[in-house]
């Protein structure tokens, strides 16, 4: 399932709506559309500036429009209508024709962003100098480019966490710090001890801790979890004892403290891509709070 992420002014929401009410046929089941006060009278936006290409070619404008960045390569810098995910927040794509963006000032502003794992992206005013009729960006794919001299979150995400304390478990128990301090201590051996559980599919962990968008007082679950603090790769949670944690839509992700007993082992090149130190195989688990 996929949910879009789209703000543009009252002016063309009806339009968009249309859109997505013909894509929803699909695999989209939800849009979330922003109001015309988050764009200032001066800016453009994305498609309106795009129309007028010609005219605004060679010009600084300020335009708002989604921002989407990516690490990798090919790496992602572009503003765009909007932006489509999974359930979980992962997998971000822009919607419509892109912008590239050169110097975008993407680690002052991420944390008022979304920041699912696997990308940064949010709603954002730009100003800069608009060029048409090259090609730009990586592999030269993009028609049309903005040489930032500033931006600006139009949304500010608010991010909050559950973290465990660095505490004794309990007799016979290992606490999450004492196992990635001294893992050699514990190779091989039967542990229990007590974290965040953390799964949206591509990964599955033991965490510190969890960080997640709060969409209001009263929101336990959040969207966009990620773990945070140190990190333990693991498997066989019992998938029984997930519905009482926080569980996302569709079951895209599950989050919380849990207490699980099984086997730790250490020396690296556990999990996706290798990159986890540590693992630990599980034999049983108990949920301690969402």
């Amino acid at each position: 399932m996929l949910k879009l992420h789209i703000n543009v002014p009252r002016a063309v929401r009806v339009i968009c709506m249309v859109v997505v009410a013909c894509m929803s046929l699909g695999a989209i089941t939800a849009c979330s559309l922003g109001s015309a006060s988050l764009f200032s009278d001066s800016s453009l936006y994305v498609p309106n500036l795009l129309e007028k290409a010609q005219q605004y070619n060679g010009k600084n404008v300020v335009v708002s429009g989604a921002y989407l960045g990516k690490s990798g390569s090919p790496a992602t810098s572009v503003l765009a209508l909007g932006v489509s995910t999974a359930d979980n927040g992962l997998d971000a794509q822009p919607l419509g024709d892109q912008i590239w963006l050169d110097n975008f000032p993407e680690s002052s502003m991420k944390n008022q962003l979304h920041q699912p794992g696997d990308a940064v992206y949010g709603f954002v005013r730009v100003n800069g100098l608009f060029e048409t009729g090259g090609s730009y960006g990586p592999d030269n794919k993009y028609k049309y480019r903005i040489q930032v001299a500033s931006a600006e979150p139009i949304e500010r995400v608010q991010r909050t966490e559950a973290r465990i304390e660095n505490t004794p478990p309990g007799d016979g128990k290992v606490s999450l710090f004492e196992l990635t301090d001294n893992p050699g201590q514990y190779n091989g051996k039967k542990v229990t001890t007590q974290g965040y559980y953390f799964w949206n599919g591509q990964i599955f962990v033991l965490a510190e801790g969890v960080s997640y968008e709060k969409t209001n007082d009263n929101d336990k679950v959040g969207s966009s979890p990620q773990p945070v603090g140190r990190q333990i790769w693991m498997e066989g949670f019992p998938p029984d004892k997930s519905a009482a944690l926080n569980v996302g839509p569709n079951n895209s992700f599950v989050w919380g403290k849990v207490e699980v007993t099984g086997e730790f082992k250490t020396g690296g090149g556990f999990g996706k891509d290798g990159a986890y130190r540590d693992f630990l195989q599980v034999e049983s688990a108990t949920p301690l709070q969402k």
